[in-house]
């Protein structure tokens, strides 16, 4: 099967994390507004790679005539649920000039000297970009919270930092895509064994996410919290069910490309006479 406008429209609506969204509620290997399978799946996610493309060089040609808009599409979930994959077969196959990637480690010494948002507005996308954030300003609160690195006082305050922020860079221009990839404890485990079952897939372990995993409900409290505190009309987010990679890829796919749709883009005109100047390189 193929997604369509409507269907993507469904799995939209099914994704949105609305007022009364549970995430102990999701699922995480449904695949919710998609019938079909893994070969289904990488079919649509492949039949829908040029729409995005093109929807992308349009944000990007457009900021070539003036426009000041971008696109940040916020990535965040446990260890080993896909943001990497979502980077390389989502957002891999629009025209990298047009892509300012950025994955957030730990804040290093100058970085703690400032607000915790100061790392992040310098890595914000420029006019016509499509930035994505691998984890994002949300690690503040999520560990910080999980791992008592804050008081819960600046952890509320923190909350309310992120979405003065994040209307801020709307009001700039920027529409904002958030999404949680969701996997489940069981599925990470069997990722994070075939990570030490390979030499080629050391780089990608990290002996703290077995730490991490004795804080898993812990986690699980922490997004539900952020999820409900910072979702709003003009950043909502979105809840992708994660343990099948292939229908990750192809929901985010579907959510990046609606996100481009809502912003109605086009091909700038020519700001010189087309006639002409094809007469010109005929006669040159």
């Amino acid at each position: 099967m193929s997604v369509t406008a409507d269907s993507s429209a469904e799995m939209r609506r099914l994704l949105l994390a609305g007022p009364d969204f549970s995430l102990a509620g999701v699922d995480p290997r449904s695949t919710p507004g998609f019938e079909g399978g893994k070969k289904e799946g990488a079919a649509s996610l492949s039949a829908g790679a040029d729409t995005l493309s093109s929807l992308q060089a349009k944000l990007f040609a457009e900021s070539r005539a003036g426009s000041e808009i971008a696109v940040l599409l916020v990535l965040q979930g446990m260890d080993a649920s896909g943001k990497g994959g979502i980077v390389r077969h989502v957002v891999g196959l629009v025209d990298l000039q047009g892509v300012q990637h950025h994955a957030f480690a730990a804040p290093t010494e100058e970085e703690r000297r400032h607000s915790f948002l100061w790392r992040i507005r310098h890595q914000l996308p420029g006019p016509g970009m499509l930035g994505v954030f691998d984890r994002s300003h949300y690690e503040d609160v999520l560990v910080h919270r999980v791992r008592g690195l804050s008081p819960a006082t600046e952890i509320e305050k923190r909350y309310g930092a992120i979405s003065r922020f994040e209307e801020d860079v709307v009001a700039s221009g920027t529409r904002v895509l958030k999404v949680m990839l969701h996997i489940s404890k069981d599925e990470q485990k069997d990722r994070l064994s075939k990570r030490l079952d390979r030499r080629d897939k050391y780089w990608k372990y990290n002996p703290g996410d077995i730490d991490d995993r004795g804080y898993w409900q812990q986690y699980q409290e922490a997004y539900q919290a952020a999820i409900e505190r910072t979702s709003t009309p003009d950043t909502p987010w979105y809840v992708v069910p994660a343990d099948r990679k292939w229908y990750a890829r192809l929901a985010v796919q579907q959510l990046l490309t609606a996100t481009l749709e809502d912003m109605q883009l086009s091909w700038p005109r020519a700001s010189f006479d087309v006639e002409v100047e094809k007469q010109r390189l005929a006669a040159s």
